[in-house]
């Protein structure tokens, strides 16, 4: 496992809208599990909360079919052009997690979702929050990811998901494993607190999640496969 930020992945050339979520280091270390998995042709891939698309377009690099989804239609727009810049072909859908692909299966599903928490009281995230905003301990989206993860994956199929430590790692890995999958974290890294961590940093602390003293983040991989 990695215990400090390793290079970035080359995502190619990527565009975002303003208010869509960019590659971080969080997309690096998913990517690298992705590249791991060796999406090919013939593999129906999914990514859900897809931003910039970044992870579709790898995984459709490797010839993989590609479905990507986000909440923003502003993600949406984005991935769609950085597709069209790129020349592959990735099918863009607008819904709320796997919402528009239900009923279908994938071989490999990957997820970098909204995972920060956020302060009890704060409005429903809208406009560019979405994208990181996940409820008071960060599991809004998270929760749901495991609960359908299962039935959305074909026999052997695998689920790889993001997330920051902050929001229970062995929490994640207990509630894929009562779903049926074989789940286990696969990599790690430290990574400095960001712009929105940072500005939280008073209230995370507050509630237990950080020391006086942490300053950095450790976010995780997990890798759930279905018997």
């Amino acid at each position: 496992m990695t215990t400090a930020a390793a290079p970035p992945v080359d995502l190619g050339r990527l565009w975002t809208l303003p208010g869509v979520y960019a590659p971080q280091a969080d997309t690096h270390l998913l990517a690298r599990a992705l590249q791991a998995e060796g999406p090919a042709a013939g593999m129906d891939v999914l990514d859900v909360c897809t931003g910039s698309g970044a992870l579709a377009l790898l995984a459709a690099r490797g010839g993989a079919r590609v479905s990507a989804i986000d909440i923003s239609r502003r993600a949406v727009l984005t991935t769609r052009l950085n597709a069209a810049r790129a020349g592959h072909r990735v099918r863009v859908l607008r819904g709320d997690l796997t919402g528009p692909v239900g009923g279908r299966r994938f071989h490999l599903i990957v997820s970098n979702p909204p995972y920060v928490p956020a302060p009890l009281g704060r409005a429903r995230a809208h406009g560019p929050q979405v994208a990181w905003d996940a409820g008071l301990w960060g599991r809004e989206a998270l929760d749901r990811i495991c609960a359908h993860a299962h039935d959305a994956l074909h026999p052997n199929g695998v689920l790889l998901l993001v997330h920051s430590a902050l929001c229970g790692a062995e929490e994640t890995l207990d509630r894929l494993t009562a779903s049926g999958l074989r789940a286990a974290v696969t990599s790690r890294s430290s990574v400095p607190f960001g712009p929105v961590m940072t500005a939280r940093l008073p209230w995370l602390r507050a509630q237990g999640l950080l020391g006086p003293r942490d300053d950095t983040e450790e976010l995780v991989v997990i890798r759930a496969e279905r018997p």
